[in-house]
């Protein structure tokens, strides 16, 4: 497998922070709200279903990598008269440098995906609203793995980078290394929402971080085409 699509998963997902940070502060909210009482006063207590919550949202992640994966290996299998995976990676670099754009609040043209994914967040919502209360580390990890669907435009980027990985067990692959990515900022998000919130808002923040990330595509770019190139 490429390890450069393993690197650059990894790296948009800590990049990537400042924006699941605006748009999860809510939803990592809502998920301390659910647990005990007793839990929620105190910090060494809540980390463990704050984990758990994020390890389920993970696994959402590289389940649907491992399907587009697969996904991606069979139509590139179809076409093999085209250097289809290499167009498929140069596809996920230019959608990355629009991700970017959207991270640096430069442009929002990624919302128009998210509004898609959003038909599916609408059927499994419900399922959340029945879980008012998180008694065991087991529940919060199912619930982690239905927030894992929430609408988000650097998971879908994601996809489509896993889609040209090659494979099944790669695509999953792409997807277990970017959870990894976002994981130290949510968990910090679960005891620090207030001044992490307020930090991912700043805009010289958002600016770097979507410029660093526009590099990771730029470079996906240029390896697929240096392919075609040598």
């Amino acid at each position: 497998m490429n390890e450069s699509l393993l690197l650059t998963a990894l790296m948009v997902g800590i990049l990537g922070g400042v924006h699941c940070l605006g748009m999860c502060s809510g939803v990592v909210g809502t998920l301390s709200f659910n647990l005990k009482p007793e839990v929620q006063l105190s910090l060494w207590r809540m980390f463990p279903y704050q984990l758990a919550y994020n390890l389920g949202r993970i696994t959402s992640y590289v389940l649907i990598g491992v399907l587009f994966g697969w996904l991606g290996h069979t139509v590139t299998s179809l076409a093999t008269f085209l250097p289809a995976q290499q167009a498929l990676q140069a596809f996920a670099g230019v959608f990355m440098v629009l991700l970017g754009l959207y991270v640096a609040g430069i442009w929002n043209g990624v919302v128009v995906i998210e509004r898609l994914g959003s038909l599916i967040w609408k059927r499994l919502q419900p399922l959340v609203s029945k879980m008012t209360s998180v008694q065991s580390l087991y529940q919060a990890w199912l619930y982690g793995l239905i927030w894992g669907w929430l609408p988000c435009g650097l998971v879908y980027s994601m996809l489509i980078m896993a889609i040209s990985s090659g494979g099944a067990l790669q695509g999953g692959a792409v997807m277990l290394a970017f959870g990894l990515g976002t994981l130290p900022n949510l968990l910090l998000m679960g005891s620090f929402a207030f001044f992490l919130t307020r930090w991912s808002r700043n805009q010289k923040v958002r600016r770097t971080a979507g410029a660093l990330i526009m590099l990771m595509g730029l470079w996906q770019i240029w390896l697929a085409i240096s392919v075609h190139v040598n």
